[in-house]
């Protein structure tokens, strides 16, 4: 109650005003908050006791430290609704202290601590997997006051805004994880509802800030990528021209070493990638925009990546995928072809995307007298054995042993341009939409084949594994 003892104009004397709020610092929360309830409004009471050492006026007026006895009590309501603002209004003995301070950082570290603690025991029921709670996803939503009440309370600076006695905040933990426990080990049914409310709550802030969290670092690496400088390891061309330039994708270091000297510099450029590339049909996006191999193939042609590619942008008019003859290159091929079919496809529907094709062989054909020999280069084990039963029947013969090259790096510079790089005598083939979806599929075969899960691969090879052929896994 308020008495105003002014006199009135109309001489009545003084007047009492009084103000009630029954319900105290809950009805303030309920006042202060906007949104819909989650949880109805929670209040939080108790007390606690510290020492602390104080200067005390003596008999003869002498100041002494002397070790006191404090009591320190907490009155805190709160709630939360389906907003996500937050609004806490702290105070120390009914003094309102805007900053905040000590008794306002132990409530919300132990908010964040309790909270974080029934998330890890529900954790299977709501589904959150390595992430954790932070504290903006326990305040958001969150309305509440808080009031302790301390015997000579230190603040900080002049405003007086800010709690700064440390016992203070440990009092506060203290109190709201006890009443946080027996609140979330209640077995009310209300009780029960509105806790496990509150968890699906602060879990599902929790995934939308993971997700957009995510979100901004795709976009964030994309526009990295798309406008970044080229990559290192590139080996570029002089010409400009894009229908004459050409980038070659080289498997390893080694047949870069012998590409670089086959190359015609002026329009041939070269990319080294090592070993097999992210299997991108089984990553994410963010996934491969973070795999260095395939970040330097999209950076290299330059026309972005996904639904931002763009067929003008791009940097050459030939991309070149050229690997090993064996199984480990037609693995890294499909791959490739992989990474071209899901993020680059406009490029494959242009025709752009070619495959080199190596030899396997070199068979070296002797000539009598002062002829020179005459070098053959053959493709396949048939088209070997073809050319040596041509050789016989014509009385020719040829140097043993016969090479079989098992790698681009086993070829010298002139032996790699006249096959595989010269337009004059080279052999590519071009790929498809139909070649990359069958290098999806193929993809598909080595994951069943080579993955991790066992039981698909177990019931394949009890089932089904004598329709499976090697061509079928040679894309």
């Amino acid at each position: 109650m308020v008495r105003d003892e002014r006199p009135t104009d109309d001489g009545t004397g003084p007047t009492d005003t009084s103000y009630l709020y029954e319900g105290g610092i809950s009805e303030f929360v309920d006042y202060l908050a906007a949104d819909a309830p989650v949880t109805d409004t929670w209040r939080i009471q108790g007390s606690g006791s510290f020492t602390e050492t104080v200067p005390v006026l003596q008999a003869d007026g002498h100041m002494k430290a002397t070790e006191v006895q404090r009591e320190c009590t907490v009155d805190i309501a709160l709630r939360w609704g389906t907003g996500y603002d937050t609004t806490i209004r702290s105070f120390v003995n009914i003094i309102a202290t805007p900053k905040g301070g000590t008794h306002q950082q132990g409530f919300e570290q132990e908010l964040l601590k309790s909270l974080r603690g029934q998330v890890d025991q529900n954790s299977r029921r709501l589904k959150v997997g390595n992430d954790k709670l932070e504290k903006d996803d326990v305040l958001a939503g969150l309305t509440a006051v808080l009031n302790v009440t301390v015997p000579e309370p230190q603040f900080e600076g002049q405003t007086k805004e800010v709690l700064g006695t440390p016992a203070v905040r440990s009092i506060v933990a203290q109190v709201v994880r006890k009443d946080l426990a027996a609140r979330f080990a209640s077995t009310k049914r209300d009780d029960k509802s509105q806790a496990s409310m509150l968890l699906d709550k602060i879990v599902s802030e929790m995934k939308a800030r993971v997700s957009a969290r995510a979100h901004k670092e795709t976009q964030r690496r994309k526009s990295a990528l798309e406008s970044s400088s080229l990559p290192a390891k590139l080996v570029d061309c002089r010409s400009n021209d894009v229908e004459l330039s050409e980038l070659f994708i080289v498997e390893g270091d080694s047949a870069l070493g012998t590409a670089r000297h086959a190359r015609n510099s002026e329009f041939q450029a070269l990319l080294p990638i090592r070993g097999k590339i992210l299997n991108v049909q089984k990553a994410s996006i963010s996934d491969m925009l973070g795999n260095a191999e395939c970040a330097a193939i999209i950076t290299t042609i330059g026309a972005g990546s996904g639904r931002s590619f763009e067929l003008s942008a791009a940097r050459y008019g030939k991309v070149i995928l050229m690997s090993d003859a064996d199984v480990d290159g037609a693995h890294i091929r499909t791959l490739l072809l992989t990474l071209f079919f899901r993020y680059m496809r406009p490029l494959v529907e242009a025709g752009r995307v070619y495959s080199a094709v190596p030899p396997l062989h070199r068979v070296i054909v002797m000539n009598p007298g002062s002829k020179p020999n005459e070098t053959i280069y053959t493709y396949s084990e048939a088209e070997l054995h073809a050319l040596l039963t041509k050789l016989q029947k014509a009385g020719k013969r040829w140097q043993d042993p016969i090479q079989r090259y098992k790698g681009l790096g086993e070829m010298d510079a002139d032996q790699l341009a006249n096959t595989t790089m010269d337009k004059g005598g080279r052999l590519l083939r071009r790929v498809t939409i139909e070649d990359a979806e069958a290098a999806d599929a193929a993809v598909r075969t080595f994951e069943l084949l080579m993955g991790s899960e066992v039981a698909p691969r177990r019931e394949f090879i009890m089932t089904s594994s004598d329709r499976l052929s090697r061509e079928s896994i040679d894309a």
